[in-house]
């Protein structure tokens, strides 16, 4: 090739070239800066890219986790605060069959005694009936609600807590939902049966206890695994910012001199007319 040629420009070849190359580092740098990455698809680097995106799914699948132990711990302390209840009520029932125990009552005092008791009684089914959230009665032992059954890993494996029943006349309340305290012998009667229904609701409430911990320690391990994960993928595509700026601060000055470079390339084919003046 001549050395001096009007039809072609090495010299400029070269200097487009270098600019098209530093142009495309700039571009590069700039959308790493204005997103916050340095994997932003399967082209930056298809290997990382590929893992990252199963560590989102990984992290998706983790935020449904949470979602059901959030239910599970709602349904469960819902439970535990009706079970409360419950007990409260129960105490109120001793007190009242204890004292329709004495022979010497009145008439009227014992009436009004057995009307306490039935109205106080017949409030457990009220408390136990609207044990609910988001359908789950964790205190009725219902068909299909018998416990709660929350995921605990993203495989579909789940965690139980297990239903009780304190329904009048269940396995934990023996108190009837007909039983009164009309006369000191129904009164007596009464009062063992509460006796025993304030230590089984008590026994009941403990395992509700139990669950509900269980739950919540599960959830606070699956909280901090996902967070661990975001970590891990923002290891894998986030782009060190500090590093960026520096690149991009030197890419432009690159830019700039590419672009007087080319300026210079192009102009030093005008030398050639000073040959024919």
């Amino acid at each position: 090739m001549a050395l001096n040629s009007v039809n072609t420009n090495s010299g400029a070849l070269v200097a487009l070239q270098n600019l098209q190359a530093t142009n495309k580092e700039l571009d590069t740098v700039q959308n790493r800066v204005n997103t916050g990455k340095k994997v932003n698809n399967a082209k930056d680097n298809g290997a990382i890219w590929a893992i990252a995106q199963g560590q989102r799914g990984e992290i998706s699948a983790m935020n449904a986790v949470k979602d059901s132990l959030d239910r599970g711990s709602s349904a469960v302390d819902v439970g535990i605060a009706a079970g409360e209840s419950v007990s409260d009520l129960l105490i109120q029932l001793k007190e009242k069959a204890l004292a329709a125990t004495d022979k010497s009552l009145s008439t009227a005092s014992r009436k009004a005694l057995n009307e306490d008791f039935k109205a106080i009684r017949d409030q457990i089914t009220t408390v136990v009936t609207n044990a609910k959230f988001n359908g789950v009665n964790m205190l009725d032992n219902s068909t299909g609600t018998n416990g709660y059954k929350a995921l605990s890993n993203t495989s579909g494996s789940t965690i139980k807590v297990a239903g009780e029943n304190l329904s009048l006349g269940g396995t934990n309340v023996t108190v009837t939902a007909t039983m009164t305290i009309g006369t000191s012998t129904l009164a007596s009667t009464a009062l063992t049966a509460v006796n025993a229904s304030i230590d089984n609701v008590s026994s009941a409430l403990a395992r509700l206890g139990t669950g509900a911990k269980s739950l919540d320690t599960l959830r606070t391990f699956v909280g901090k695994l996902s967070d661990a994960l975001e970590n891990g993928v923002g290891n894998l595509v986030d782009a060190d910012l500090a590093k960026e700026s520096a690149r991009l601060q030197s890419l432009q000055t690159k830019q700039q001199l590419g672009v007087q470079a080319l300026s210079i390339a192009n102009s030093s084919t005008s030398i050639l007319l000073g040959l024919f003046r």
